[in-house]
Protein backbone atom coordinates (compact mmCIF):
# COMPACT_ATOMS: atom_id res chain seq x y z
CA UNK A 1 0.00 0.00 0.00
CA UNK A 2 0.83 4.05 0.50
CA UNK A 3 1.40 4.05 4.64
CA UNK A 4 5.45 4.25 3.64
CA UNK A 5 5.15 6.75 1.19
CA UNK A 6 2.21 8.99 3.33
CA UNK A 7 4.19 8.34 6.59
CA UNK A 8 3.57 11.00 8.98
CA UNK A 9 6.43 13.57 8.96
CA UNK A 10 8.58 14.09 11.93
CA UNK A 11 9.92 17.36 12.81
CA UNK A 12 13.22 17.65 14.96
CA UNK A 13 12.25 20.96 16.41
CA UNK A 14 8.64 20.04 17.48
CA UNK A 15 8.51 23.40 19.94
CA UNK A 16 8.64 25.61 16.55
CA UNK A 17 6.76 29.19 16.86
CA UNK A 18 2.95 29.16 15.34
CA UNK A 19 2.01 31.77 13.35
CA UNK A 20 -0.70 32.27 11.33
CA UNK A 21 0.19 32.31 7.34
CA UNK A 22 -0.35 35.88 5.54
CA UNK A 23 -3.05 34.22 2.99
CA UNK A 24 -5.34 36.58 1.32
CA UNK A 25 -7.66 35.66 -1.02
CA UNK A 26 -5.52 37.32 -3.54
CA UNK A 27 -2.70 35.09 -3.70
CA UNK A 28 -3.09 32.41 -6.33
CA UNK A 29 -1.69 29.52 -4.16
CA UNK A 30 1.19 28.59 -1.64
CA UNK A 31 4.50 28.88 -2.30
CA UNK A 32 6.05 26.54 -4.60
CA UNK A 33 8.22 23.70 -3.17
CA UNK A 34 11.89 24.08 -2.95
CA UNK A 35 13.97 23.64 -5.66
CA UNK A 36 15.83 20.59 -3.96
CA UNK A 37 13.39 17.88 -2.56
CA UNK A 38 12.69 18.87 1.01
CA UNK A 39 14.31 16.29 3.21
CA UNK A 40 12.32 13.31 4.74
CA UNK A 41 11.98 15.21 8.44
CA UNK A 42 12.90 18.88 8.44
CA UNK A 43 14.68 20.33 11.34
CA UNK A 44 12.45 23.41 12.54
CA UNK A 45 13.67 24.75 15.22
CA UNK A 46 11.94 26.86 17.56
CA UNK A 47 13.69 30.13 16.09
CA UNK A 48 12.14 28.77 12.59
CA UNK A 49 8.43 30.01 12.54
CA UNK A 50 6.18 27.48 11.63
CA UNK A 51 3.43 28.00 8.35
CA UNK A 52 1.35 25.68 7.71
CA UNK A 53 2.23 25.89 3.70
CA UNK A 54 5.94 25.34 4.85
CA UNK A 55 4.86 22.25 6.19
CA UNK A 56 3.21 21.46 3.16
CA UNK A 57 6.24 22.21 1.22
CA UNK A 58 8.06 19.30 2.83
CA UNK A 59 5.02 16.59 2.38
CA UNK A 60 6.00 14.50 -0.64
CA UNK A 61 3.91 14.49 -3.44
CA UNK A 62 2.38 10.96 -2.73
CA UNK A 63 1.21 12.14 0.44
CA UNK A 64 -0.24 14.96 -0.53
CA UNK A 65 -2.18 13.16 -3.32
CA UNK A 66 -3.26 10.92 -0.61
CA UNK A 67 -4.81 13.70 1.00
CA UNK A 68 -7.11 14.30 -2.23
CA UNK A 69 -8.58 11.04 -2.67
CA UNK A 70 -11.63 9.74 -0.96
CA UNK A 71 -12.29 5.97 -0.59
CA UNK A 72 -15.43 4.66 -0.83
CA UNK A 73 -16.81 1.85 1.49
CA UNK A 74 -19.71 0.12 2.13
CA UNK A 75 -21.43 1.33 6.18
CA UNK A 76 -21.49 -2.06 7.00
CA UNK A 77 -17.85 -2.89 6.29
CA UNK A 78 -16.07 0.38 7.09
CA UNK A 79 -13.55 -1.50 8.77
CA UNK A 80 -12.41 -2.73 5.59
CA UNK A 81 -11.16 0.73 4.49
CA UNK A 82 -7.85 0.51 7.11
CA UNK A 83 -5.27 0.16 4.86
CA UNK A 84 -6.29 3.40 2.88
CA UNK A 85 -6.88 5.26 5.67
CA UNK A 86 -3.47 4.37 7.05
CA UNK A 87 -1.93 5.11 3.91
CA UNK A 88 -3.01 8.87 4.21
CA UNK A 89 -6.86 8.54 2.29
CA UNK A 90 -8.20 12.44 2.63
CA UNK A 91 -11.57 10.90 2.72
CA UNK A 92 -13.71 7.92 3.18
CA UNK A 93 -17.35 7.75 2.02
CA UNK A 94 -19.77 5.65 3.35
CA UNK A 95 -22.47 4.07 1.21
CA UNK A 96 -25.32 2.03 1.80
CA UNK A 97 -29.20 2.25 3.01
CA UNK A 98 -28.85 1.02 6.66
CA UNK A 99 -26.35 1.73 9.32
CA UNK A 100 -25.36 -1.36 10.98
CA UNK A 101 -25.02 -1.05 15.24
CA UNK A 102 -21.34 -0.82 15.71
CA UNK A 103 -20.85 1.63 13.15
CA UNK A 104 -19.71 4.19 15.84
CA UNK A 105 -16.68 1.98 17.00
CA UNK A 106 -15.52 0.80 13.93
CA UNK A 107 -15.31 4.40 12.51
CA UNK A 108 -13.47 5.17 15.80
CA UNK A 109 -11.04 2.25 15.34
CA UNK A 110 -10.92 3.42 11.32
CA UNK A 111 -9.23 6.97 12.04
CA UNK A 112 -7.25 5.66 14.60
CA UNK A 113 -4.99 4.45 11.27
CA UNK A 114 -4.40 7.96 10.27
CA UNK A 115 -0.97 8.71 10.05
CA UNK A 116 0.41 11.65 12.25
CA UNK A 117 -3.24 12.44 13.31
CA UNK A 118 -4.59 13.53 9.89
CA UNK A 119 -7.59 12.15 10.23
CA UNK A 120 -9.72 11.68 7.11
CA UNK A 121 -13.19 13.10 6.49
CA UNK A 122 -15.44 10.56 6.94
CA UNK A 123 -19.20 11.54 4.77
CA UNK A 124 -21.91 9.95 3.17
CA UNK A 125 -25.06 11.59 1.05
CA UNK A 126 -28.02 12.03 3.55
CA UNK A 127 -29.90 14.51 1.79
CA UNK A 128 -33.17 13.56 2.78
CA UNK A 129 -36.48 11.37 0.66
CA UNK A 130 -34.91 9.33 -2.14
CA UNK A 131 -31.35 9.70 -0.97
CA UNK A 132 -30.69 8.49 2.72
CA UNK A 133 -27.81 6.53 3.20
CA UNK A 134 -28.48 5.45 6.96
CA UNK A 135 -31.91 6.65 8.38
CA UNK A 136 -32.10 4.50 10.92
CA UNK A 137 -29.12 6.53 12.20
CA UNK A 138 -29.92 9.85 11.20
CA UNK A 139 -33.63 9.50 11.65
CA UNK A 140 -35.89 9.95 8.43
CA UNK A 141 -36.06 12.74 6.67
CA UNK A 142 -38.46 13.86 4.25
CA UNK A 143 -37.19 15.11 0.70
CA UNK A 144 -35.95 18.42 -0.20
CA UNK A 145 -39.27 19.16 -2.18
CA UNK A 146 -41.51 17.82 1.16
CA UNK A 147 -39.34 19.95 3.61
CA UNK A 148 -40.07 23.07 1.60
CA UNK A 149 -43.75 22.85 0.69
CA UNK A 150 -45.08 21.94 5.23
CA UNK A 151 -41.75 23.40 6.77
CA UNK A 152 -40.36 26.92 7.60
CA UNK A 153 -36.87 27.41 7.21
CA UNK A 154 -36.22 27.20 11.13
CA UNK A 155 -37.59 23.78 10.92
CA UNK A 156 -35.85 22.83 8.27
CA UNK A 157 -32.67 23.93 10.03
CA UNK A 158 -33.77 22.05 13.49
CA UNK A 159 -34.57 19.01 11.70
CA UNK A 160 -30.68 19.00 9.89
CA UNK A 161 -29.57 20.05 13.34
CA UNK A 162 -31.08 16.84 14.63
CA UNK A 163 -29.48 14.15 12.02
CA UNK A 164 -26.47 16.18 11.93
CA UNK A 165 -26.12 15.32 15.89
CA UNK A 166 -26.73 11.78 15.60
CA UNK A 167 -24.05 11.27 12.47
CA UNK A 168 -21.68 13.76 14.29
CA UNK A 169 -21.83 11.38 17.63
CA UNK A 170 -21.62 8.04 15.06
CA UNK A 171 -18.15 9.80 13.78
CA UNK A 172 -19.43 11.37 10.45
CA UNK A 173 -17.94 14.69 9.43
CA UNK A 174 -19.41 15.53 6.15
CA UNK A 175 -22.58 15.04 4.64
CA UNK A 176 -22.93 15.51 1.02
CA UNK A 177 -26.03 17.96 1.46
CA UNK A 178 -28.22 19.94 0.50
CA UNK A 179 -29.06 20.28 -3.17
CA UNK A 180 -29.16 23.60 -4.52
CA UNK A 181 -30.51 23.02 -7.86
CA UNK A 182 -33.57 24.26 -8.69
CA UNK A 183 -35.99 21.81 -10.80
CA UNK A 184 -39.87 20.79 -10.41
CA UNK A 185 -39.92 18.13 -12.26
CA UNK A 186 -40.13 14.48 -11.90
CA UNK A 187 -37.27 12.13 -10.40
CA UNK A 188 -34.73 11.38 -9.09
CA UNK A 189 -34.59 8.64 -11.72
CA UNK A 190 -32.20 7.69 -14.38
CA UNK A 191 -33.84 9.83 -16.65
CA UNK A 192 -33.93 12.97 -14.28
CA UNK A 193 -30.89 13.67 -11.45
CA UNK A 194 -32.38 15.77 -9.57
CA UNK A 195 -36.56 16.00 -9.20
CA UNK A 196 -37.57 16.06 -5.76
CA UNK A 197 -34.28 16.26 -4.60
CA UNK A 198 -34.88 20.29 -4.61
CA UNK A 199 -35.98 22.21 -2.47
CA UNK A 200 -37.98 24.36 -5.35
CA UNK A 201 -37.40 25.72 -8.49
CA UNK A 202 -37.80 28.62 -7.38
CA UNK A 203 -34.50 30.51 -5.88
CA UNK A 204 -35.62 32.36 -3.19
CA UNK A 205 -37.26 29.58 -1.57
CA UNK A 206 -34.31 26.98 -2.31
CA UNK A 207 -31.65 29.25 -1.26
CA UNK A 208 -33.61 30.24 2.19
CA UNK A 209 -34.06 26.00 2.68
CA UNK A 210 -30.97 25.30 1.61
CA UNK A 211 -29.04 27.25 3.44
CA UNK A 212 -31.04 26.69 6.49
CA UNK A 213 -30.42 22.50 5.85
CA UNK A 214 -26.62 23.81 5.86
CA UNK A 215 -26.40 25.55 8.96
CA UNK A 216 -28.31 23.17 10.39
CA UNK A 217 -25.73 20.41 10.02
CA UNK A 218 -22.94 23.10 10.69
CA UNK A 219 -24.11 23.87 13.99
CA UNK A 220 -23.94 19.96 14.55
CA UNK A 221 -20.45 20.07 13.82
CA UNK A 222 -21.13 18.49 10.79
CA UNK A 223 -19.44 20.13 7.14
CA UNK A 224 -22.36 20.65 4.64
CA UNK A 225 -21.64 20.32 0.98
CA UNK A 226 -23.77 22.32 -0.99
CA UNK A 227 -24.35 20.66 -4.37
CA UNK A 228 -24.55 20.38 -7.64
CA UNK A 229 -22.66 23.32 -9.15
CA UNK A 230 -22.82 25.62 -11.27
CA UNK A 231 -26.90 24.17 -11.56
CA UNK A 232 -28.27 20.89 -12.27
CA UNK A 233 -31.83 20.79 -12.33
CA UNK A 234 -33.43 20.62 -15.61
CA UNK A 235 -30.36 18.93 -16.86
CA UNK A 236 -30.54 17.10 -20.14
CA UNK A 237 -30.08 13.59 -18.64
CA UNK A 238 -28.91 11.46 -15.58
CA UNK A 239 -24.89 11.48 -15.13
CA UNK A 240 -24.67 8.63 -13.46
CA UNK A 241 -25.84 7.05 -16.34
CA UNK A 242 -24.75 8.97 -19.51
CA UNK A 243 -23.19 12.65 -20.61
CA UNK A 244 -25.91 14.73 -20.02
CA UNK A 245 -25.62 19.25 -19.85
CA UNK A 246 -27.33 21.50 -17.69
CA UNK A 247 -29.40 24.36 -19.04
CA UNK A 248 -27.36 27.00 -21.14
CA UNK A 249 -25.10 29.39 -19.32
CA UNK A 250 -26.70 32.19 -20.23
CA UNK A 251 -29.89 30.82 -18.44
CA UNK A 252 -28.32 29.06 -15.03
CA UNK A 253 -26.48 32.43 -14.62
CA UNK A 254 -29.96 34.76 -14.13
CA UNK A 255 -31.66 31.76 -11.94
CA UNK A 256 -29.66 28.40 -11.23
CA UNK A 257 -26.52 30.14 -10.13
CA UNK A 258 -27.98 32.41 -7.45
CA UNK A 259 -28.54 29.74 -4.80
CA UNK A 260 -24.74 29.24 -5.13
CA UNK A 261 -24.27 32.78 -4.80
CA UNK A 262 -26.16 32.90 -1.68
CA UNK A 263 -24.07 30.17 -0.15
CA UNK A 264 -21.08 31.67 -0.94
CA UNK A 265 -21.90 35.01 0.55
CA UNK A 266 -23.10 32.74 3.15
CA UNK A 267 -20.12 31.24 3.94
CA UNK A 268 -20.62 27.73 3.66
CA UNK A 269 -17.50 25.00 3.98
CA UNK A 270 -18.03 23.35 0.57
CA UNK A 271 -19.24 22.53 -2.57
CA UNK A 272 -19.61 19.87 -4.67
CA UNK A 273 -19.38 20.29 -8.76
CA UNK A 274 -21.24 18.21 -11.01
CA UNK A 275 -20.43 16.11 -13.98
CA UNK A 276 -22.70 17.69 -16.53
CA UNK A 277 -21.17 20.19 -19.36
CA UNK A 278 -22.72 23.31 -19.30
CA UNK A 279 -23.66 24.54 -22.81
CA UNK A 280 -21.79 27.89 -23.48
CA UNK A 281 -19.51 27.93 -21.13
CA UNK A 282 -17.62 24.28 -21.27
CA UNK A 283 -18.02 20.96 -23.35
CA UNK A 284 -16.19 18.96 -20.36
CA UNK A 285 -18.15 17.96 -17.60
CA UNK A 286 -18.37 20.25 -14.75
CA UNK A 287 -15.70 18.57 -12.49
CA UNK A 288 -12.83 18.83 -14.71
CA UNK A 289 -13.40 22.22 -16.02
CA UNK A 290 -10.98 25.02 -15.22
CA UNK A 291 -13.89 27.16 -16.17
CA UNK A 292 -16.39 26.13 -14.00
CA UNK A 293 -13.92 25.86 -10.92
CA UNK A 294 -11.09 28.10 -11.25
CA UNK A 295 -13.12 30.74 -13.49
CA UNK A 296 -16.72 31.34 -11.93
CA UNK A 297 -16.70 29.32 -8.82
CA UNK A 298 -13.00 30.78 -7.61
CA UNK A 299 -12.90 34.14 -9.49
CA UNK A 300 -16.06 35.17 -10.07
CA UNK A 301 -18.04 34.07 -7.04
CA UNK A 302 -14.87 34.68 -4.61
CA UNK A 303 -15.29 31.00 -3.02
CA UNK A 304 -12.16 30.31 -1.26
CA UNK A 305 -13.42 26.41 0.71
CA UNK A 306 -13.14 22.67 -0.15
CA UNK A 307 -13.95 22.06 -3.79
CA UNK A 308 -15.56 18.61 -4.50
CA UNK A 309 -16.22 16.44 -7.58
CA UNK A 310 -18.64 14.23 -7.95
CA UNK A 311 -18.17 10.45 -8.71
CA UNK A 312 -15.42 10.65 -11.15
CA UNK A 313 -16.78 6.80 -12.37
CA UNK A 314 -19.73 8.35 -13.29
CA UNK A 315 -21.10 7.20 -17.08
CA UNK A 316 -20.42 10.96 -17.91
CA UNK A 317 -16.96 10.46 -17.39
CA UNK A 318 -16.19 6.65 -18.70
CA UNK A 319 -18.50 7.73 -21.67
CA UNK A 320 -15.86 10.81 -22.55
CA UNK A 321 -13.27 8.20 -22.00
CA UNK A 322 -11.84 9.48 -18.59
CA UNK A 323 -10.59 7.23 -16.69
CA UNK A 324 -11.27 7.62 -12.64
CA UNK A 325 -7.16 8.28 -12.48
CA UNK A 326 -7.45 10.52 -15.69
CA UNK A 327 -10.29 12.60 -14.08
CA UNK A 328 -8.78 13.18 -11.19
CA UNK A 329 -5.81 14.81 -12.55
CA UNK A 330 -7.68 16.64 -14.35
CA UNK A 331 -10.37 17.62 -11.87
CA UNK A 332 -7.25 18.97 -9.63
CA UNK A 333 -5.48 21.00 -12.63
CA UNK A 334 -9.05 22.41 -12.76
CA UNK A 335 -9.07 23.32 -9.72
CA UNK A 336 -10.75 20.70 -7.22
CA UNK A 337 -9.74 19.83 -4.06
CA UNK A 338 -10.87 16.43 -3.70
CA UNK A 339 -11.98 13.47 -5.99
CA UNK A 340 -14.56 11.06 -5.16
CA UNK A 341 -15.65 8.19 -6.69
CA UNK A 342 -18.50 5.26 -5.91
CA UNK A 343 -16.03 2.04 -6.15
CA UNK A 344 -16.29 -0.16 -3.55
CA UNK A 345 -14.95 -3.51 -2.46
CA UNK A 346 -12.26 -4.79 -3.51
CA UNK A 347 -11.56 -2.55 -6.24
CA UNK A 348 -11.72 0.24 -4.04
CA UNK A 349 -8.33 -0.04 -2.64
CA UNK A 350 -7.10 -0.91 -6.00
CA UNK A 351 -8.60 2.75 -7.57
CA UNK A 352 -6.89 4.62 -4.97
CA UNK A 353 -3.42 2.96 -5.98
CA UNK A 354 -3.74 3.63 -9.72
CA UNK A 355 -5.26 7.24 -8.73
CA UNK A 356 -2.84 8.47 -6.39
CA UNK A 357 0.00 6.74 -8.57
CA UNK A 358 -1.25 8.77 -11.00
CA UNK A 359 -1.06 12.11 -9.21
CA UNK A 360 2.05 11.71 -8.34
CA UNK A 361 3.39 10.84 -12.08
CA UNK A 362 1.64 13.65 -13.57
CA UNK A 363 3.51 16.42 -10.89
CA UNK A 364 6.52 14.59 -12.21
CA UNK A 365 5.71 15.28 -16.04
CA UNK A 366 4.55 18.58 -15.51
CA UNK A 367 1.31 18.05 -16.63
CA UNK A 368 0.21 19.17 -12.58
CA UNK A 369 2.09 21.80 -10.58
CA UNK A 370 2.53 20.62 -7.02
CA UNK A 371 1.87 23.68 -5.82
CA UNK A 372 -1.27 23.07 -7.05
CA UNK A 373 -1.46 19.79 -4.82
CA UNK A 374 -0.16 21.76 -1.82
CA UNK A 375 -3.13 24.47 -2.24
CA UNK A 376 -5.80 21.44 -2.05
CA UNK A 377 -4.51 20.15 0.86
CA UNK A 378 -4.80 23.79 2.52
CA UNK A 379 -8.37 23.60 2.05
CA UNK A 380 -9.02 20.09 2.94
CA UNK A 381 -7.06 20.57 5.88
CA UNK A 382 -9.01 23.43 6.94
CA UNK A 383 -12.40 21.66 6.46
CA UNK A 384 -11.32 19.24 9.02
CA UNK A 385 -9.85 21.63 11.48
CA UNK A 386 -6.26 20.22 11.47
CA UNK A 387 -3.60 23.14 12.33
CA UNK A 388 -0.35 21.49 11.12
CA UNK A 389 1.85 23.53 13.29
CA UNK A 390 -0.09 23.09 16.20
CA UNK A 391 -0.57 19.26 15.59
CA UNK A 392 3.16 19.12 15.09
CA UNK A 393 3.76 21.15 18.48
CA UNK A 394 1.18 19.45 20.61
CA UNK A 395 2.71 18.69 24.03
CA UNK A 396 1.21 15.42 24.16
CA UNK A 397 -1.15 13.04 22.32
CA UNK A 398 -3.75 13.52 24.15
CA UNK A 399 -4.42 16.94 22.83
CA UNK A 400 -7.07 16.60 20.09
CA UNK A 401 -8.07 20.00 19.82
CA UNK A 402 -7.77 18.85 16.02
CA UNK A 403 -9.62 15.72 15.71
CA UNK A 404 -12.67 16.08 13.46
CA UNK A 405 -14.92 14.43 16.27
CA UNK A 406 -13.96 16.49 18.81
CA UNK A 407 -13.92 19.83 16.83
CA UNK A 408 -16.61 22.22 17.96
CA UNK A 409 -18.34 25.03 15.73
CA UNK A 410 -20.34 27.24 18.42
CA UNK A 411 -22.50 28.78 15.75
CA UNK A 412 -23.11 28.43 11.73
CA UNK A 413 -20.45 29.62 9.76
CA UNK A 414 -18.33 30.83 12.75
CA UNK A 415 -15.18 31.16 10.66
CA UNK A 416 -11.58 29.09 11.34
CA UNK A 417 -10.47 28.82 14.69
CA UNK A 418 -8.07 31.75 15.92
CA UNK A 419 -4.76 29.87 15.41
CA UNK A 420 -5.80 28.59 11.71
CA UNK A 421 -5.13 30.85 8.95
CA UNK A 422 -7.56 30.49 6.02
CA UNK A 423 -6.72 28.59 3.00
CA UNK A 424 -5.51 30.11 0.04
CA UNK A 425 -7.39 29.99 -3.67
CA UNK A 426 -5.96 29.28 -7.07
Amino acid sequence: MLAAGMAAVAFAGAGCDIVQSPVTHAQASPPSAPAQPAAAHPAFTPSHACTIARVLAAWSVKRLAGQAVVVAVEEDDAGSAAPEVAAGAGGVILFGTQAPAGLASSLARLIRNAPGGVTPLVMTDEEGGAVQRMADLAGSIPSAREMAAAMTPAQIGRLARQAGQRMKAAGLTMDLAPVLDLDGGPGPDAASPVGARSFSPVEKIASADGLAFSAGLQAAGVVPVVKHFPGLGGATGNTDVAPASTRPWGTLRRDGLLPFQAAVRAGVPAVMVSNASVPGLTNLPASISPAVITKVLRQQLGFSGLVLTDSLSAGALSAAGYSVPKASIRALAAGADMVLSSTTGKSAASLMNQTVQAIVTAVASAQLARNRLQNAAQHILHAKHIDLCRLISAPKPADVWHHPLHARISRPYAGRPRSMPAPSTR
